[in-house]
């Protein structure tokens, strides 16, 4: 009489832990961002209050060489074309300017803003204690 040979299967249970232990890894050493932001800026002070953000907020940023408009770098032509696209003219728009900018380049925003009547308006600076 023949004995059937044993199958050999592999221990999962060390290879369970090795890949929970990997997915508690890379959760915790990940980065949550807060908010969608492309631009580092150098904000201005000012002691006025803090404003409420809500999520269909247009946020804009400039830098000294850059634009950027809901958290992706554009040129002054792509934001001019994202603007048009905004149907509710009652939308929050936030800008973010840094504050070694030249007004020029802060004019060109602000022209393309009142071009499509987007004038609910509010800039971000840092807060002075």
């Amino acid at each position: 009489m023949r004995k059937k040979p044993e199958s050999i299967s592999p221990d999962l249970t060390s290879l369970i832990d090795v890949v929970f232990i990997l997915l508690i890894f890379f959760i915790v050493s990940s980065v949550f961002k807060k908010e969608e932001l492309a631009l580092i800026l150098d904000l201005p002070s000012s002691k006025a209050e803090e404003l409420e953000i809500e999520k269909k907020e247009v946020f804009i940023e400039i830098s000294e060489n850059k634009f950027a408009i809901f958290g992706k770098e554009v040129n002054i032509v792509e934001l001019d074309k994202r603007l048009s696209n905004i149907t509710k003219k009652n939308n929050n728009i936030i800008v973010r300017i840094d504050k070694n900018v030249r007004y020029e380049r802060v004019v060109k925003v602000l022209d393309n803003l009142q071009k499509y009547d987007l004038n609910n308006l509010s800039l971000v600076t840092k807060k002075v204690d």
